[in-house]
Order: structure tokens, then C-alpha cells, then sequence
């Protein structure tokens, strides 16, 4: 299992979660709220949770 922090715009974020979860070798097991960082409107932060997919890719 990988605990990923991912960090960026609201929709930067929210594109990398819908490739990961549609990623046939990753299973995306949790993926958090999205946090707004400190000091910035901008930025945000989220974490995900990943374990490795038990189906091949063919």
C-alpha cells in the first residue's frame, strides 16, 4: 500500500484522482477531502491511499 499526498489546483487534483482510479494496475482504496493549503487560495492538498491491482493488463 502507498499513501500519496497530492498537491495543486482543485482541478488539477480532482483529474490526476479520476486517471488514477482508472489506472488497470492501481486500486484507489481511499482518497480524502481536499484540504486548502495554508497561506494561498489557490492551492489545495488531498490523500489518497493506492494498493497495487491484482489484474494484468493486456
Amino acid at each position: 500500500m502507498l499513501k500519496v499526498r497530492l498537491m495543486g489546483t482543485k482541478n488539477d487534483i480532482k483529474w490526476f484522482g479520476k486517471i488514477l482510479k482508472r489506472h488497470p494496475k492501481v486500486v484507489v482504496t481511499e482518497f480524502s477531502e481536499l484540504y486548502q493549503n495554508k497561506g494561498t487560495n489557490k492551492y489545495y492538498r488531498a490523500y489518497v491511499e493506492v494498493i497495487k491491482s491484482n489484474k494484468s493488463e493486456r
